[in-house]
């Protein structure tokens, strides 16, 4: 249903450096860079970050944010390790978060722009 998706950033190498440490324990990494835009993904571009020189930090109200899959928990938890390491903030640490119709572990991260970003995963047990 979505093939890609992309986040505002106000500075580009800061927020690649962010997303090139959070990405990889998910197997993600950059594939496609122009001036004012960066494609990460596993064989295509799914994620871009694009400059946006004047952007205030995103509200955290917004209620917007993006989540990512992961194999394993120990992916989340590494995903929400490099996130931390990279700048960036913990919106939700890594955790199970049982629900009536589903039960799933995820961590929540912010980058250095305020973006929600999660990584998740259904573990059988």
């Amino acid at each position: 249903m979505i093939d890609h998706l992309s986040v505002g950033v106000s500075d580009l190498e800061r927020s690649a450096r962010f997303y090139e440490a959070t990405f990889a324990p998910l197997g993600l990494s950059r594939l496609v860079a122009r001036p004012a835009t960066i494609g990460f993904g596993k064989s295509y571009p799914e994620f871009w970050i694009n400059l946006r020189a004047g952007m205030k930090p995103v509200a955290s109200d917004t209620g917007g944010h993006i989540c990512l899959r992961a194999k394993s928990t120990a992916e989340v938890d590494a995903f929400h390790a490099a996130a931390l390491s990279a700048g960036g903030r913990s919106d939700g640490a890594p955790g199970l978060r049982p629900h009536d119709r589903v039960r799933y572990y995820a961590a929540f991260v912010t980058d250095p722009d305020g973006n929600r970003i999660e990584a998740v995963t259904f573990p059988s047990e």
